[in-house]
């Protein structure tokens, strides 16, 4: 039989159906029968009525087989373009390394960081089994405490003689050793529970501190690395003197201290925003955190909110582990309060780096604060109870919830306007709260003829014996002992910017007594300032503190007030201790004065200021002789030129 044609083969589909559909009438009207062919008025082909004319699909055929091909090989096309993007990238950063290498150090530095972070868990994956079997060689329960004991056997031995050999020429240092071990002593006897203290925390803590502080501050590379990186940090918040001079004028950004410091907060905000949008600071917060957790022991929960205080608030890093408040121990959230207290945020760290103060001592000591403050918090309140976060895997921290970068930036600066508010509200009612309160201890004093009452005269009386148990030198003593009891009763933004205000006049050469009276301190004593400084354990910070963590589990208002003014003390203790680490470890670099004094130098500066006093004391008068010189200055041409142009500056029994 015959094959019908498409038009009868559809009415007969109709029929047999028994339907009647309009859309089917009208594709019969339409449909051609098969094989016919459809040509336009010109004579072109139209094709077989099915779909599109022939000679639009196949001028389309190539546009979709490329379009077909794309889809199919995407990862591979993206791994080329990463891969082109790779190699000009090696082009760039070879050709800025080889041109000036001290010009592209930067570019150095975050080029191995980031290749760092990238091969990390490659080899995570590769030999994490095999690092996890050296660091458990053995399930015999006998030879782990054996290893144990010898481990902790060598490391007091090695510390003994550490001590004995590096302090045999300077035995001040020992004095340093002695706060830490009195300020241990203290919180020991305040411990809550001291049959549960976990020694391996607070060992494993305090030693992490002291390894640190070595790197950081005895080591050249170290010193030389955080030098270079608070150099760094200066630089990156100077950017912030473009945005504050275009919306209050240079005027105002140069002379007025709100103008100055306040948009670094808010600048700072904005960076600190953004990275966590990105995922950089939990990336480094979950990496810090589980290192200190397999070495002390604690627990995922309280290390991370540790942890995370290196970077954010004492309010803010609370909320890195918000979900599991509620069930946290009271040694928990006394850990957790303790690191808030002992550390200081990143935003206010480039508050206080505008002020002038050390920016590798700060960043180095906000470091360093991490462990020393796990490790006090268990000997302050030792966990005697079950926790439910015993788990090595750690807490996963989510990005950020913005979506995008610039919404992130928004976000921050916008956040940060609260904080600068709330620095700025601070710095006026306590500044005028101390102004107050000394008027009215001068005015006391008066009545019974006591002149110049004050409370830092106070402070400097009562926390002098503290002081001097840190390192400091006794003639500092007064100086730093009242900017401690600034810090804790008042602020530490004050503490600060009286510390800067003294450095300024030493780097300025102005001489070191004037009348009686002292006017700087020296590095040494700036330096353990610093770190006995860093922290925000102060009187004010409990409210801030309860407040925070109130408003995220109310229902434990009790708790965290029985153990708020202990995290307090503890926090305290930390920024401490801290300092007496860099008593010890802290060497002062003194200026090559020979070579300076040789130079010729027209202004005054704290070299200028060191070097002509140790040429002074080099110097002796014999009648109407010339003077006559010994030591360094022996043999040297230069000397009586140097002795000119000292006395040009300074006044001495030398130059009458």
């Amino acid at each position: 039989m015959e094959k019908a044609s498409g038009r009868e083969s559809i009415a007969l589909s109709t029929v047999e159906t028994g339907t009647e559909n309009p859309g089917l009438e009208l594709m019969e009207t339409e449909v051609e029968p098969e094989g016919s062919k459809r040509t336009d008025a010109q004579g072109h082909s139209l094709g077989d009525g099915l779909g599109p004319p022939t000679h639009q699909r196949r001028s389309q055929w190539p546009f979709t087989k490329a379009r077909s091909f794309c889809k199919t090989h995407t990862s591979l096309f993206k791994k080329i373009l990463l891969g082109l993007l790779c190699l000009a990238y090696a082009a760039y950063f070879l050709a800025a390394c080889i041109l000036n290498f001290q010009r592209a150090l930067a570019l150095f530095v975050i080029t191995c960081l980031v290749i760092f972070a990238w091969v990390l868990p490659f080899l995570k994956k590769l030999l994490g089994k095999k690092l996890t079997r050296c660091l458990k060689p053995s399930e015999n329960s006998r030879l782990r405490l054996w290893m144990k004991w010898v481990f902790a056997g060598v490391s007091l031995v090695g510390l003994i003689l550490w001590l004995a050999l590096d302090t045999a020429q300077r035995p001040e240092q020992l004095i340093s050793f002695a706060g830490i071990c009195m300020f241990i002593l203290i919180l020991f006897a305040c411990s809550k529970h001291h049959s549960a203290v976990s020694w391996r925390a607070v060992f494993w803590g305090l030693g992490l501190q002291f390894v640190f502080g070595i790197l950081v501050i005895r080591t050249d590379l170290g010193y030389n690395a955080f030098k270079w990186l608070g150099e760094q940090v200066q630089i990156f918040l100077n950017y912030t003197v473009a945005g504050s001079s275009f919306v209050f004028g240079d005027m105002l950004v140069k002379d007025v201290f709100a103008f100055q410091t306040l948009p670094i907060i808010i600048f700072f905000g904005c960076v600190m925003s953004i990275l966590y949008y990105l995922g950089l600071v939990q990336w480094v917060v979950q990496k810090v955190a589980w290192f200190l957790q397999i070495t002390m022991g604690t627990t995922a929960t309280e290390t991370l909110a540790v942890a995370g205080n290196i970077f954010v608030g004492m309010t803010e890093a609370p909320l890195l582990i918000r979900p599991y408040l509620a069930d946290m121990t009271l040694s928990e959230i006394h850990a957790v309060m303790t690191g808030g207290f002992a550390t200081i945020s990143g935003t206010v760290l480039g508050a206080f780096i505008s002020f002038g103060v050390d920016a590798s001592s700060l960043i180095s000591a906000s470091v360093m604060a991490a462990p020393c403050a796990l490790a006090l918090s268990k000997l302050a309140y030792p966990e005697v109870e079950e926790s439910k976060f015993k788990s090595e895997e750690g807490v996963k921290l989510p990005r950020g919830k913005e979506r995008n970068v610039l919404e992130a930036a928004s976000n921050g600066a916008t956040d940060a306007i609260g904080l600068a508010a709330n620095v700025a509200a601070n710095l006026v009612a306590f500044l005028a709260v101390l102004a107050f309160i000394n008027a009215a201890l001068s005015w006391l004093g008066e009545l019974v003829d006591i002149q110049g009452l004050t409370f830092q005269v106070i402070c400097s009386y009562i926390l002098r014996p503290m002081v001097f148990m840190m390192g400091v030198e006794w003639t500092d003593c007064p100086m730093v002992a009242e900017l401690v009891g600034i810090k804790f009763f008042t602020n530490e933004f004050v503490a600060y910017q009286q510390l800067s205000q003294y450095k300024n006049k030493r780097l300025s050469g102005v001489e070191e007594w004037i009348e009686g009276e002292k006017q700087w301190i020296s590095v040494r004593a700036e330096i353990i300032t610093t770190f006995s400084l860093c922290g925000f354990a102060n009187l004010s910070s409990i409210g801030i503190t309860l407040g925070g963590l109130t408003s995220i589990v109310p229902h434990r208002k009790s708790d965290l007030s029985k153990v708020v003014v202990r995290a307090l003390f503890t926090g305290a203790c930390v920024s401490l201790i801290s300092a007496c680490v860099a008593g010890i470890l802290y060497i002062p670099r003194e200026p090559d004065c020979v070579s300076f004094l040789n130079t010729s130098f027209t202004n005054r500066t704290y070299e200028t200021y060191m070097c002509c006093r140790e040429l002074f004391q080099s110097t002796s008068l014999n009648g109407t002789n010339a003077p006559s010189f010994s030591g360094l200055w022996e043999d040297k041409e230069f000397s009586a030129m140097a002795l000119t142009n000292c006395c040009g500056f300074y006044n001495n029994t030398i130059c009458a």
